[in-house]
């Protein structure tokens, strides 16, 4: 797909890998709708970006709040490309040390945003995507979801945030499969130790030990690493219903 005559739709936009990504597609010629429940950091970054990019504010669990920034995505351009960098995290045991059990509120809302958000995208922008004209191989456009290295190395005290992300490995080729039909791409990316704002909240020592525990290149890795493979994703129409790891090598320990 030429990436300049097409419009791209994001989740989880206003920070982090979303922002990197909407930068990066913006710089090779696409449109870009942000979508995010930060108003505030998503209207800056639309600003910064210019006219290239337009926000929605909503809740990626919402089906009114999809649907209405979809409408938004197909204004001036098909939308041939939807990412989906909306998620949250959360650290608990199944037992805690005091003998309480995991939270089952905590528990749902991991997998209701990171999950069940990822498929509500999933299934509004697919619908969406079946109107468009046919490229070559008659493909209509690409969505890539975003996992982590927690679906396969969980930590302890990940097992919200790793089976959410487990959940969008599984559904990446059934989606695929499902969508050939209609000429759409299905992809996953499962990122490593990103060097997102939130791990630049943890002390220097910290960054430095997470970076060695990486095999090559020994580094934290950034954004534009994982918008590049994006681009990558976009443009070779043959990459489909696969997970892609993103992570150096790295394997996780158990803590």
């Amino acid at each position: 797909m030429d990436i300049s005559r097409l419009s791209a739709f994001i989740t989880g936009g206003a920070s982090g890998l979303g922002a990197a990504t909407a930068q990066h597609l913006i710089k090779l010629g696409a449109l870009v709708t942000l979508f995010d429940r930060d108003e505030p950091r998503i209207k800056a970054l639309a600003r910064e970006l210019g006219d290239s990019a337009h926000w929605v504010v909503g809740d990626v669990t919402s089906e009114a709040d999809v649907t209405k920034a979809l409408e938004t995505a197909v204004l001036r351009r098909p939308m041939r490309v939807v990412v989906n960098c909306a998620g949250i995290g959360h650290v608990e045991r199944v037992v805690q040390r005091d003998g309480a059990p995991h939270d089952l509120a905590a528990f749902e809302r991991v997998v209701r945003t990171n999950l069940i958000g990822t498929f509500n995208v999933l299934r509004l922008a697919a619908a969406v995507m079946a109107s468009n004209e046919p490229l070559g191989d008659n493909e209509r456009g690409v969505i890539v979801n975003t996992a982590s290295v927690a679906a396969f190395d969980g930590q302890i005290g990940q097992i919200a945030y790793a089976a959410s992300k487990g959940g969008i490995v599984g559904l990446t080729l059934p989606a695929a499969r499902d969508l050939s039909s209609v000429g759409i791409r299905v992809m996953t990316i499962a990122p490593g130790i990103i060097d997102t704002p939130l791990l630049g909240q943890l002390p220097e020592e910290v960054r430095m030990a997470l970076a060695a525990s990486v095999p090559f290149p020994k580094r934290l890795g950034v954004p534009q690493d994982y918008a590049q493979v994006v681009e990558m994703i976009v443009q070779s129409g043959y990459l489909n219903g696969e997970v892609i790891r993103l992570d150096g090598a790295l394997r996780m320990a158990p803590k």
